[in-house]
Order: structure tokens, then sequence, then C-alpha cells
């Protein structure tokens, strides 16, 4: 577990996560709204020479062209629906994910179906400093270390 005390930290500590991954790689992010998620994101987004990620939670997903392509996911707006995974299919994640970083915010069960080998992220902000798991699932992740 790591403790995170600013968003510049929470920032760091993506760029540190995307230093180490490779194409086909799915990282699912959890933690409430206003956790550090989409910052989490722009450092993993930064490693892969990447600029101007946003959160997606409007358009649920985003592309961008890098060292890596990074596909972007936001699924909140989609667990309201009580479809989530039949939406997430909608999405034809599987056609680019073999040769992009895919990244999923809100990535629950629906999303860990995507993959058995897949970094779980969960940020915890129940007070200033944050706390973020890590939880790896699959060879892939096996000695990965934050």
């Amino acid at each position: 577990m790591k403790e995170i005390s600013s968003a510049e930290e929470m920032h760091n500590l993506g760029a540190k996560i995307g230093a180490q991954l490779i194409a086909g790689d799915l990282i699912l992010l959890n933690g409430d709204l206003g956790a550090g998620k989409t910052v989490l994101v722009q450092g993993i987004a930064q490693s892969l020479e990447i600029e101007g990620v946003t959160s997606p939670t409007f358009v649920i997903s985003k592309s961008y062209k890098g060292v890596l392509p990074l596909i972007h996911v936001d699924v909140y707006r989609l667990l309201d629906s009580g479809k989530a995974a039949l939406f997430l299919d909608d999405l034809d994640l599987d056609s680019d994910r073999e040769n992009s970083v895919t990244v999923i915010e809100w990535g629950g069960a629906e999303s860990a179906r995507l993959s058995d080998q897949r970094l779980e992220i969960t940020i915890d902000r129940s007070d200033e400093i944050r706390k973020v798991s890590f939880n790896c699932v699959g060879e892939r992740w096996a000695g990965f270390s934050a």
C-alpha cells in the first residue's frame, strides 16, 4: 500500500506505474469521486508520452496515441444502468486492447472479466492521506512494485 498526500504524488505514482506497462495491459481503478483516479491516469499517460488526458465520464471512453496507445474508460455512468457489462461490450474494447494499455475507472466485476491478467488499484480517500492499494491478478503482474 502507498500513502499519497498530494495530487503531485498521485501523478508521480501514475508515471511510475506507466513506465512498467506493456501492450495489452489492463488496469482497473476504483475509489470514490475525487479520489484521484484521473490524476493517476494522467501520470500513466505522461510516461506513455501522452498529453491532455481528461476524465471520460461523459463520453465513457477516450483513446490516445502515444509510445503505447492508451484507452481510458470511465464506467461510472454505466453502473447506474444496471447493464454495465452489456454496455461495456458495446464499446468493443477487445479490438484495440491487445496493442494498447487500457485503464478503466470504476472497473468492477464487469470490467475484470476482460482479462485474467490485470492490475486492480483502489484509492481510499477516507482521510487527508489517500491510501492506494494494489491487487495483482495473473502472472503478468507477479513481482509488480509501485
